[in-house]
C-alpha cells in the first residue's frame, strides 16, 4: 500500500473534502505545487485556480475550484483554507463563460460600473473556473 498524506480543504461555506490522498496539486501563488507524504512543511497563498487530490487505489482524482485561500503542508498533512470553494463538478460552465465576458468586456470599455482590478480579477477566476471544467472533462 502507498504512502497517503491527509488533506482537509474547507472554505467559508463548509467543509469540501476530508480524507486521505498519495498526492495533493494546488495552485500555489507561485506556480503549481505537488504535495506528496514526508513533504517538508510549507505555508503559501494560493491563488484562483483547481485543487486535485490523487486518492489513489485506481479511483479518480478529487477535483475542486478554490478563488484564493492559503495553504499549509506539514509531513503526513494538508490543509487548504479556501477563500470560497466548490467541487469541480459542480462548477456552472454557462455562468463561468457569462463571467470572462462580462470581465472581458468591462476592461475593453473601462466602465464606471466596475473598476480594472475587480474587472481582472473576476477574469482571473472565470478563466481559471473553466480550466477545471475542462481539466475535470478530459480526466472522464
Amino acid at each position: 500500500m502507498a504512502m497517503t498524506i491527509h488533506v482537509d480543504i474547507v472554505s467559508a461555506e463548509g467543509n469540501l473534502y476530508s480524507g486521505q490522498g498519495e498526492m495533493v496539486y494546488a495552485p500555489a501563488a507561485m506556480g503549481e505545487i505537488g504535495v506528496a507524504p514526508r513533504h517538508t512543511p510549507l505555508i503559501s497563498p494560493l491563488k484562483a485556480g483547481e485543487v486535485r487530490v490523487d486518492v489513489g487505489n485506481g479511483k479518480p482524482q478529487e477535483h475542486f475550484y478554490v478563488s484564493g485561500g492559503m495553504i499549509e503542508v506539514q509531513p503526513f498533512k494538508v490543509t487548504i483554507l479556501a477563500d470560497t470553494g466548490i467541487r469541480a463538478a459542480d462548477l456552472d460552465e454557462a455562468a463561468a463563460q457569462e463571467a470572462k465576458r462580462r470581465a472581458e468586456d468591462a476592461m475593453a470599455n473601462q466602465s464606471a460600473d466596475m473598476d480594472l482590478a475587480k474587472a481582472q480579477v473576476e477574469l482571473a477566476e472565470a478563466v481559471a473556473q473553466l480550466r477545471a471544467i475542462d481539466r475535470l472533462r478530459k480526466t472522464k
